[in-house]
């Protein structure tokens, strides 16, 4: 369905499900879609524990263009999205997360849109060859537990443990993660498990703002 927002339409490809264990919002990366076999390794993993999963196509791809633009008008109009499919699973925990670029703006809105939980996959570390242009501050900062999932040949740099709650380190790939997705799925499923349990199953206040 397509959805407007302050800065252009997106799209969002939702698989909703009565009571969700959580919500589960993912983004694509740059120059890819929702439909990146990663993603959808992930989408899997959630549908199989209960959760509603929301893909959530930019207003910047969605238009047809490849470069995110500002990541203040990128990061308003994901929490416009957000905001709205809050709305329509209330009370469900939210996690959100995509790849690459999207992982980047999952991480700097989480803690405006409540979310309890990002998954972060490829996460770009720094521009290739350029380790001292770091993004670690992204991670760092999200205000929320973050799964890192990148591969261990990845030429935007691999997160340190100390940099996220989780760091899954899958052996062989690249920034793509197409060598096996489905050890993608594999790597996020126990992580999003936990907001299963009763005790996880509660969503955090929304704030407003980019603060």
């Amino acid at each position: 369905m397509e959805v407007v927002t302050a800065h252009g339409p997106g799209e969002v490809t939702l698989d909703a499900v009565d009571d969700p264990a959580f919500l589960l919002v993912l983004t694509h990366g740059s120059n890819g879609g929702v439909d990146a076999p990663d993603l959808l390794a992930v989408r899997e993993a959630a549908l199989g524990l209960g959760g509603a999963v929301a893909r959530v196509t930019q207003p910047f791809r969605y238009a047809g263009r490849r470069a995110p633009g500002s990541p203040v008008k990128q990061d308003e109009a994901w929490l416009e999205i957000v905001g709205g499919l809050r709305g329509r699973f209330a009370g469900a925990p939210l996690v959100q997360g995509g790849r690459s670029n999207g992982a980047r703006v999952a991480c700097r809105t989480a803690r405006a849109a409540g979310a309890v939980g990002v998954v972060a996959l490829a996460f770009p570390l720094h521009p290739p060859g350029r380790p001292e242009k770091t993004r670690v501050d992204e991670l760092r900062g999200a205000g929320a537990e973050v799964l890192v999932v990148n591969g261990d040949r990845d030429p935007f740099g691999v997160p340190d443990a100390a940099d996220a709650a989780h760091v899954a380190v899958l052996p062989g790939e690249r920034h793509d993660l197409g060598k096996d997705p489905a050890a993608v799925g594999r790597a996020v499923e126990p992580w999003l498990k936990k907001w299963t349990a009763p005790g996880r199953r509660t969503a955090r206040p929304v704030r407003t703002g980019l603060e």
